[in-house]
């Protein structure tokens, strides 16, 4: 009920349930007592097709024993469990202190086979074969979602093999990177550049950095205007990892490639985030998840 702004809501589910509840009870006990006017021969008088004639029979008492079964268990479970607006239940009993309770069960159960790689070297967890079958099954579960089960990405979403590392390759950074989580963000530049010519000239000569199919004459225009772009991506446009500014040299596009696509991160910038991971794993989780992503690109 956390989702409701006020108790009304709490109170009015409550108020249904009981209802609910009390009106079956009413109901079943009302069905013994009334006494429906009937014939000699124990019909009501409604006849159908001519000779179907209602009979004035009680309920089965299997059946009627099984409904007010099923009404206790109602009530009880009411009492024991949440069910009734924002009452917790007698038990405290809830989804969510289950799921954590089978978390930290299983963090207690796996301590033991993480331990061992605790003290070892990114570099040696990365090649010992039972705790790659581990980092691979973590990312699977947690990191393929966006960067692709073979860790390839997407555009907008770093490819994990290729050796480029927006904020730097080496498992310390990779590590923080999965803890922490990062925020990229460039802001739009066209103001800075100057004017639309400008904003392409600048496109055209962020194109023949890599090697890139371009307009050179544009290019050389746009290397001096490219002095708005510099402060992050450096004068010779090999980024800054401690910004998360990427290499413009090496001819890798992570939100798309070409002209119309650089003009478009000019003029409207860009954000993107990879979510922190560092409250949902332990830190020998992580440490063997760092070391599994640090081996798609370097053991090779």
């Amino acid at each position: 009920m956390s989702d409701f702004i006020n108790s009304f809501w709490s109170f009015y589910v409550m108020g249904i349930t009981v209802f609910s509840v009390a009106a079956c009870f009413l109901l079943l006990w009302f069905s013994g007592k009334a006494k429906a006017h009937t014939s000699a021969d124990n019909t009501t008088g409604h006849v159908w097709d001519e000779d179907l004639r209602e009979m004035n029979n009680p309920l089965p008492r299997w059946w009627v024993g099984l409904f007010l079964i099923t009404l206790i268990f109602a009530v009880a479970y009411f009492i024991l469990y949440p069910g009734l607006g924002t009452f917790g239940g007698k038990l405290g009993w809830s989804s969510a202190g289950q799921y954590q309770a089978e978390v930290e069960k299983g963090k207690q159960e796996t301590a033991p086979l993480y331990a061992k790689f605790a003290a070892l070297p990114v570099e040696d967890v990365a090649k010992d074969k039972q705790a790659h079958a581990i980092g691979e099954r973590l990312f699977m579960n947690n990191c393929a979602q966006c960067h692709g089960s073979d860790a390839r990405g997407s555009k907008g979403f770093p490819n994990l093999t290729d050796g480029d590392w927006l904020y730097g390759g080496a498992p310390e950074n990779i590590t923080e990177s999965i803890t922490n989580g990062r925020i990229g963000m460039m802001p739009p530049m066209a103001a800075a550049v100057g004017s639309a010519d400008d904003v392409k000239n600048v496109a055209n000569y962020v194109l023949s950095l890599s090697g890139s199919p371009h307009d050179s004459v544009r290019a050389n225009l746009g290397k001096a205007k490219f002095a708005a772009c510099a402060a992050c991506h450096g004068a010779d446009g090999k980024g800054n990892q401690a910004l998360g500014a990427p290499n413009l040299t090496d001819n890798i596009w992570l939100h798309g490639y070409g002209e119309n696509a650089i003009i478009d991160r000019i003029n409207n910038g860009k954000t993107n985030q990879m979510p922190a991971q560092g409250g949902k794993f332990t830190p020998e989780q992580i440490k063997v998840l760092a070391s599994y992503v640090w081996g798609l690109s370097n053991n090779k």
